[in-house]
């Protein structure tokens, strides 16, 4: 029998030995597979979400009124017919300036008022003579009643030969005077009662009134300043504001004698502000002015607006588009199947124009037809149906059948 301390060895690990070398490898095989899982998770996220992307909605195209196709093209601008340089009738010294500009003013208000302390004084001094002249009249008045009463009286005798002639004579002649002398003060107080009206007329004039109702667009002059009706250089103004009636908004056009043919009194015509080019504003021919710059070959139209807007202002630059009775049939044709997109859904891709289409979260390319272009918007009259979602500027990594994901939709 063994003893007992072998048998115990025998049991006892042996840790002497190194233990064998590990596979390193396999950890190293999975890091990269769970990079590749990531991207790949990333890439599908990524896809899923979609290439942001802004849309609009395909329109109709707006009508053009009564349809008619343009016959002429033009530019000019807004002009009012009724317009004012308002001034003093007098020469005076601004005493004080009741307007702003951009101010809105009625008929008859008080626009300024000019330095009317000499003119009073005037007005004071013949309202006195007035005066006198009223008190002189009231005392040569009894007189001549009285002589005529007397004359009466002695002509009376004279008849009877109680008085002589000589008596008569004088009594004739006193009440000749008397009668004269009042005539002679009733024109003196007559006279001295226009002098009154003249002086009050021109304290009138120192006060300034706005001939019409309209707008204040200029304010020419300040309280301190000489102003005269008419221009007596140095510092003397002659104007108080510059005032325009808003109701008389009209356009001026200067079309060639070439195209004038083209226009007529009452022709529709379709108006756009160079501030609001997107402004379609309806108009018609006014009048056509009756002769022609030879300088520049041009005659000169009038085109009233249909309806007036505090948009319109006097001075604005404007395009009009004369149209004819009757639209073009081609053009007709095409209206039934155009639409109007914005230029930033249309791009030219290998010499044709392309727009794409978002359908279910997808984009979809598609080949357009221009059939005109204003400044902002594309007609276009096939290819795209009302009511479809467009792209707009889209980016070039889209491609046809990509997912997106819109952010607004303007």
């Amino acid at each position: 029998m063994p003893p007992v301390s072998s048998n115990l060895d025998a049991l006892r690990i042996d840790r002497s030995q190194a233990p064998p070398p590990a596979r390193r490898g396999r950890w190293w095989w999975l890091a990269l597979l769970l990079l590749l899982g990531g991207a790949g998770s990333g890439w599908w996220l990524t896809r899923a979400g979609g290439i942001a992307v802004k849309t609009t909605t395909v329109q109709a195209p707006r009508s053009e009124g009564g349809g008619g196709r343009t016959l002429l093209n033009a530019s000019g601008y807004v002009t009012t017919r009724l317009k004012a340089t308002v001034s003093s009738k007098i020469t005076g010294k601004v005493a004080e300036i009741l307007v702003e500009e951009g101010m809105k003013v009625e008929k008859d208000q008080v626009l300024a008022t000019l330095d009317a302390s000499n003119v009073q004084s005037g007005l004071r001094l013949a309202e006195a003579q007035l005066a006198a002249a009223t008190l002189n009249l009231a005392e040569t008045a009894p007189q001549a009643k009285f002589t005529a009463a007397e004359l009466q009286r002695i002509t009376a005798l004279g008849s009877s030969k109680s008085v002589s002639l000589t008596d008569v004579g004088k009594a004739q002649a006193e009440a000749y005077i008397q009668q004269a002398k009042l005539e002679r003060q009733r024109a003196e107080v007559t006279v001295a009662e226009r002098q009154v009206d003249q002086w009050k007329q021109q304290v009138d004039d120192t006060i300034i009134r706005a001939p019409f109702a309209g707008v204040v667009t200029t304010k020419d002059s300040q309280p301190g300043e000489m102003i005269s009706p008419m221009s007596a250089g140095g510092f003397t103004r002659t104007g108080i504001c510059t005032l325009v009636d808003m109701a008389s908004l009209e356009i001026e056009v200067d079309v060639g004698e070439s195209f004038i043919n083209r226009v007529k009194a009452g022709q529709a015509v379709e108006a756009t502000l160079d501030a609001y080019p997107e402004w379609k504003i309806p108009c018609k021919v006014i009048a056509i002015i009756p002769t022609a710059d030879r300088q520049k070959a041009t005659v000169k139209v009038r085109v009233g607006f249909e309806q007036l807007d505090p948009r319109i202002l006097p001075q604005m630059g404007v395009k009009v588009a004369f149209q004819g009775d009757e639209p073009a049939a081609p053009a007709a044709t095409t209206a039934r199947h155009a639409v109007v997109v914005p230029k930033a859904a249309v791009q030219s891709l290998n010499g044709r124009d392309i727009a794409w289409v978002v359908t279910h979260g997808r984009a979809e390319r598609r080949a357009v037809t221009v059939a005109g272009s204003s400044d902002n918007e594309i007609t276009l009259s096939a290819g795209l149906a009302q009511g479809e979602t467009v792209v707009l500027n889209p980016p070039a990594t889209l491609s046809d059948g990509n997912t997106v994901t819109v952010e607004s939709t303007p």
